[in-house]
């Protein structure tokens, strides 16, 4: 029987945000969950020379304003699976907007950091620096190179801000 990814609860019982992963870091294929069979599958390729810089997936029991559950982008060093849940904390949230079947729709991503003993191997503090941030802007925006999202950054906020966004989001 396949796991129920979307019926998990978006904080465990530490208080901790639960991520499944869809997208391991270093993956090329951007994976997605199939909700109907309880599998990943191969959602597409992303162009030549980019992969996902970090592990990519989803916050459970919550919808975004795109009607899928929250995205979210967990800042540490390794790679783990497809199905994974990684409990987290919040650093950040990147306001993100891009056209949807109805038009331009915000579709933000939380930044996470682990919150598992000995995850926080990136040393990662409370505020992200304008690197990292430029960075992750650019990936976000290559990730959607030849498809039709037109994907626009909007803008970065705060953990607080990104915790008050989650909870509103919670189903």
């Amino acid at each position: 029987m396949a796991p129920h990814f979307l019926s998990l609860a978006p904080f465990d019982a530490k208080g901790r945000v639960q991520m499944v992963v869809e997208t391991p870091r270093g993956s090329a294929i951007k994976y997605k969950l199939d909700e109907a069979q309880g599998i990943f599958t191969v959602s597409r390729s992303l162009a030549a020379g980019i992969s996902y810089p970090f592990d990519w997936g989803f916050v459970p029991g919550t919808k975004s304003a795109d009607g899928d559950p929250v995205d979210a982008l967990c800042l540490h060093s390794h790679a783990s699976f497809p199905g994974a849940v990684l409990p987290c904390r919040c650093l950040a949230l990147v306001a993100v907007d891009q056209q949807g079947s109805k038009g331009r729709v915000g579709n933000p991503r939380l930044i996470l950091a682990p919150a598992w003993e000995g995850g926080d191997v990136l040393e990662i503090g409370t505020d992200l620096s304008d690197r990292v941030k430029a960075e992750l802007a650019t990936f976000f925006l290559n990730a959607t190179l030849f498809t039709r999202k037109d994907a626009r950054i909007d803008g970065w906020h705060d953990a607080a801000f990104a915790e008050r966004y989650l909870r509103d989001a919670c189903l």
